[in-house]
């Protein structure tokens, strides 16, 4: 069980054009209304005349759907008792289906599925556009599930139990309306249930504030509140483990984004583990491994930040016992995962954002690594326990900028893999490189960038890719977008990581918290300024695009550096930030930003709020501005209300916004192919 809470001196900051007193756009924060459907039906109109009647466009879009539907690709599957479940959209199921196939059958080259549940022709007879978002099995017989499905892709779902036996839907079952709901078995008749049953019901955030203890055939409004957090809280989440002598039910308050407290219920009471509350943490088979995000002093002893600490789970509850130390990185290093399988731990280092596999195991009282699976390459390896309660199988994933995903299945007592499945490249890599780069930042720290594409670039035509943010690592992936569109052309694509992401554990992200997240920009201006220092491009050759927090990066470069970027796009983005906290989950992330509505906060704050900095006297580069109407993440009242104001000053900007697709800003394939050939039809167009 993963529990993570889970979007310069160079600088020129531009504070011309405040818009803090009245908001003339704040009318384009309505979902629905009339005329803001008019405006973006208007600006959509118009980006498309732009960039979507080119004949570039037209193939692009037509070989990127051919790629998203293709047969070829790997079928990830999940174990759920004697089955691999899978879920698989193609052109001919663009709603996708839920499918399923023996564990034997799957290791073969052509597994023989069984569909269990098909979207489209649900969404045809209940005439609603359903996506789906997974499902949660019932452990005890593995015959029962609870089907998440969201209209349009929304973060927000129906929760419905379904039959596996008989592969409906259970009559007079238990459902769930529509409500970011935190759900888990309890046993084959009770859930635990948080979801919106009113507004007491529910976070500032817009989260559950409170646990209900549903038994079958009664109304969900009756079951009793077992557990409770405050209004301010993040949210108030469940997890529940049936495994016959480990059974567990633990609720996580979550204070801030990253401050939980974390109980388990014990003889019918809820008792607060005596843990950090800034931690990531696992409870397995009663072991409780934790690495802390600040230094812990347990037991006389001091656990570094980002370190692996074991405690026994009923000496914990007890007050008794001690703390082991498991792992501890090493300069360069940090912790990305650790995966608890029946009988060890696989811990997944990532060294100078390359990542190495080790097999713990303790004996004699302490905790041994022994490496699993070395990676010299630029790639990324990620791990799954395979039925981590009965085996220590696991899977891996392995994937570099030029290398395709491929996926192997291993016994920890073998060094061959059981099977491997790899998928075909999807564009031509010959004479391609990928090579990691390191430039100073503005304070003087130093920081890594991969380049991707021809060996020598000179002057060429270079997107710059980043996040920054909420400790997300951006680790080689191999991307058959990115491919296709723009490195099979000769071009350069750039991969930054920056403060504020987790490459290099927790205190590369803490470091561009609230009032230093100019660190975080700092170092994307580094990066961009060393790719021209380089040769590799130019001003006008040098676009750049990230989404969510990215898309407020990407946002903070148009209006502190717009003399260092010929293009622009800037996905599902935060840019407004002295409303942000009072949109959807924005209050969420007062942790990561700061609270606007503090007199303290906003005076930093507004030097990193986007829609807050645009100036009439400045020429910025060519930019496009994608949203979604159904992203209940992000509200799309950011993108929009930055497109408004760039407008009213004389500003040239795109927008795109589609109906649905949620924050992933697209619901099916064809949608995807859409968006992806629109934006790099529009890098063509402006850097090539």
């Amino acid at each position: 069980m993963l529990i993570r809470l889970f979007l310069c001196a160079s600088m020129s900051i531009l504070l011309t054009s405040h818009i803090e007193a009245a908001d003339p756009f704040l009318w384009l924060e309505s979902i629905d209304h009339e005329d803001v459907n008019n405006w973006v039906a208007s600006r959509n109109q118009a980006t498309a005349e732009d960039y979507t009647q080119t004949k570039n466009f037209s193939n692009l879009k037509q070989r990127l759907t051919e790629i998203y539907d293709a047969d070829d690709r790997i079928p990830f599957a999940n174990v759920h008792g004697e089955y691999r479940y899978n879920f698989w959209r193609d052109a001919k199921n663009p709603r996708g289906v839920l499918r399923r196939t023996s564990r034997s059958d799957y290791r073969g080259a052509t597994p023989s599925w069984e569909i269990v549940l098909d979207l489209d022709a649900l969404a045809a007879s209940e005439d609603e556009n359903w996506v789906y978002k997974g499902m949660s099995v019932l452990t005890d017989g593995f015959d029962r599930t609870l089907i998440r499905l969201s209209r349009g892709g929304a973060d927000a779902v129906t929760v419905r139990e379904f039959d596996l036996k008989t592969k409906r839907f259970v009559e007079k079952g238990f459902v769930v309306g529509e409500a970011k709901t935190r759900i888990s078995w309890l046993d084959r008749d009770t859930l635990l249930v948080g979801t919106d049953t009113g507004p007491a019901s529910l976070t500032e955030s817009g989260y559950p504030r409170e646990l209900r203890e549903w038994r079958r055939g009664t109304r969900l409004a009756d079951a009793p509140i077992v557990f409770s957090g405050q209004r301010n809280d993040v949210s108030v989440s469940v997890f529940t483990d049936l495994e016959p002598g480990y059974e567990l039910v633990m609720a996580i308050r979550a204070r801030t984004f990253y401050e939980a407290d974390y109980f388990v219920r014990y003889k019918d009471q809820w008792l607060r583990l005596d843990l950090p509350k800034q931690l990531d943490l696992r409870i397995h088979r009663g072991q409780v491994f934790v690495s802390p995000k600040q230094p812990w002093r347990r037991d006389g002893q001091i656990f570094p930040t980002g370190s692996l600490v074991y405690l026994d789970l009923k000496d914990l509850i007890a007050g008794v016992g001690s703390a082991q130390l498991v792992y501890q990185a090493k300069p360069g290093s940090s912790l990305v995962q650790f995966v608890p399988t029946r009988n060890s731990l696989i811990i997944n280092e990532l060294h100078n954002v390359t990542n190495r596999l080790y097999n713990a195991v303790r004996k004699d009282n302490s905790w041994h690594l022994a490496p699993l699976l070395g990676n010299e390459q630029i790639a990324r390896i990620t791990v799954k326990a395979i039925q981590p309660h009965v085996s220590d199988q696991i899977e891996t994933q392995t994937t570099g900028f030029l290398q395709p995903l491929s996926l192997a299945e291993h016994s920890l007592d073998s060094v061959k893999p059981l099977f491997e499945k790899s998928m075909p490249a999807k564009f031509e890599s010959h004479g391609l490189t990928a090579k990691q780069h390191w430039v100073t930042s503005a304070d003087g720290t130093q920081l890594p960038y991969f380049q991707i594409g021809p060996k020598g670039a000179k002057n060429k035509p270079t997107i710059l890719y980043g996040y920054g943010g909420f400790e997300i690592s951006m680790a080689p992936f191999y991307s058959t977008t990115v491919g296709t569109a723009w490195l099979s052309s000769g071009n350069v694509y750039v991969v930054a990581n920056i403060r504020g992401g987790g490459e290099f554990g927790p205190s590369w992200h803490q470091a561009a918290l609230r009032e230093n997240r100019s660190r975080a920009y700092e170092d994307f201006i580094a990066v961009a300024e060393d790719l021209i220092a380089r040769g590799v491009t130019s001003t006008k050759k040098l676009g750049t695009t990230g989404g969510s927090n990215g898309g407020l990066l990407v946002g903070n470069m148009l209006t502190m550096r717009p003399d260092l970027f010929g293009a622009i796009v800037s996905q599902v983005p935060l840019l407004d930030m002295r409303r942000y906290n009072k949109l959807l989950a924005g209050a969420s992330w007062v942790a990561e930003y700061g609270d606007p509505d503090v007199e303290e906060d906003w005076a930093f704050m507004k030097t990193f709020s986007p829609y807050h900095n645009v100036s009439k006297t400045v020429q910025y580069p060519p930019t496009l501005i994608t949203s979604s109407k159904r992203d209940d993440r992000v509200h799309p009242g950011h993108a929009r209300k930055m497109v408004a104001v760039m407008e009213s000053q004389g500003h040239s900007v795109s927008y795109y916004e589609n109906t649905e697709g949620g924050h992933a800003g697209a619901a099916n394939n064809k949608q995807t192919a859409y968006r992806n050939a629109l934006v790099y039809e529009f890098f063509r167009q402006h850097l090539d």
